[in-house]
């Protein structure tokens, strides 16, 4: 049966086929059965197996037992994507970003292996693929965030050919790589589209892999680099935005502000750009080497949503992250409304708050535990070089090491490169971390 026909037509235990690239089979290790509502009805209902959705249900089985929380997640792999960043600059394997998505859900929990298609919050259900109903008493939304490559002229087929890739996806990040090795003489181009984005630091991260890449090949006096932005600024936080300034002058990187990607012409190698300042005027650049960061949005069946705002996001208070119209709803991670950048960084925090505010919630209590908007951007400047930058909802710095994070520093590379994934994996994964506020108490103790 294929992966599809057990999923539609299941109403029992489903199929267990993992879609692994070759090579990456001998990681599969099937301890969650995956069922297709086996149950109509469950305490705690979690929709999504992404970062946000893996923690929260960790944390959930603590709560109130395995048995009573089920996982709604239909892919059959889970990516550290924060990793892609390394990948398509060629530091990382692709292989190293992923698991099984068995084998990071909580032992015991419910994996329904299926979509969802409509939520009802009036009825405290939700609606599968074919015509399945599933109730709670609790529901976790952690739905992630949409990629649109649709959105731009050309793509996604323009893929097919060389020169272009995009670190945003797990088909396109490998070309990222290709197209930089590949890299012969002419320009370098990377984008950032008019939409609000994941990690809004990576579109400038692979630029600065790719500039210190060409450097040591000796390749890096034929290329013109330039920053197609459709942000007014190159970064939110004026502390780390003056120290990018910096990299990009020292670099020689042109940025062109109000820039926004919209057809991209794979076969004559050409993107074209519209100025937001001039509504009409477009501008047609040849590229050696394109990196894509594709529109995004919140997932469909969020959009016209009862749980969504008029944007379609998981309309959630700033502090609780539990929903403004229904009490037992609750939001995590890139699909909400919280007026933060959306990061791994930030569902760690998020999910520690959120862990708070569903016990109260239980115990028909008011929540207190308030998140004050961090969030994190480990903002890689070469293959041993990141800036760390780390702030709140005000766009100021809240930063953990008592050092000034604005400086590149080799330390801060390996802890990205090397101690992030371990944290991700062993602690966030598990419902234990979140984030580093008690660290960062620790770490300026008597500074103040």
């Amino acid at each position: 049966m294929s992966l599809f026909g057990a999923v539609s037509s299941c109403s029992r235990l489903c199929s267990g086929v993992w879609l692994l690239k070759p090579g990456m089979q001998k990681m599969s290790s099937l301890h969650t059965a995956a069922r297709c509502a086996a149950r109509d009805y469950y305490q705690v209902l979690v929709l999504g197996g992404g970062a946000g959705g893996i923690a929260m249900t960790a944390r959930m089985k603590r709560k109130v037992g395995a048995e009573n929380v089920a996982v709604v997640e239909p892919t059959e792999t889970h990516y550290y994507q924060p990793m892609w960043t390394l990948v398509g600059g060629g530091a990382k394997q692709l292989v190293a970003s992923a698991r099984p998505m068995g084998s990071v859900i909580p032992k015991g929990v419910e994996w329904i292996k299926s979509r969802v298609t409509a939520l009802d919050p009036d009825k405290n259900c939700v609606w599968l693929e074919n015509d399945i109903k599933v109730s709670y008493k609790y529901l976790i939304i952690a739905l992630g965030i949409s990629l649109h490559y649709e959105k731009i002229k050309g793509l996604p087929e323009g893929f097919n050919y060389p020169k272009i890739g995009s670190n945003y996806s797990v088909q396109t990040v490998e070309k990222t790589w290709r197209a930089l090795q590949d890299f012969k003489e002419g320009n370098a181009i990377f984008t950032f589209p008019n939409t609000p984005v994941k990690c809004a630091g990576a579109p400038q991260k692979i630029m600065y892999l790719s500039d210190a890449y060409l450097r040591k090949t000796g390749k890096r006096s034929k290329a013109n680099f330039m920053f197609n932005t459709a942000l007014g600024v190159i970064f939110g936080v004026k502390k780390y935005a003056d120290a990018l300034l910096e990299v990009i002058k020292d670099r020689d990187i042109a940025v062109n502000y109000k820039r926004n990607l919209i057809e991209v012409r794979a076969d004559k190698q050409e993107a074209v750009f519209e100025n937001l300042d001039k509504p009409g005027v477009t501008e047609v650049h040849q590229y050696e080497m394109l990196h894509v960061t594709p529109p995004m949005g919140p997932p469909a069946v969020l959009v016209n949503s009862p749980v969504s705002d008029e944007g379609g996001w998981v309309d959630v208070d700033k502090e609780t992250l539990q929903h403004k119209k229904y009490s037992n709803v609750f939001g995590i991670g890139d699909c909400t409304n919280l007026p933060t950048s959306k990061t791994a960084a930030a569902v760690a925090a998020q999910s520690g708050v959120l862990d708070k505010t569903i016990s109260l919630v239980m115990k028909n209590e008011i929540p207190v535990k308030k998140y004050d908007g961090y969030t994190s951007c480990p903002l890689v400047t070469g293959y041993n070089k990141v800036i760390l930058a780390e702030f709140d909802y005000n766009a100021q710095p809240l930063e953990t090491f008592p050092i000034d994070q604005s400086k590149e520093r080799a330390t801060m590379y390996h802890m990205k490169a090397d101690m992030m994934p371990l944290l991700y994996w062993n602690a966030l994964l598990k419902g234990y971390w979140g984030g580093p506020a008690p660290v960062r108490k620790l770490m300026h103790l008597g500074l103040k």
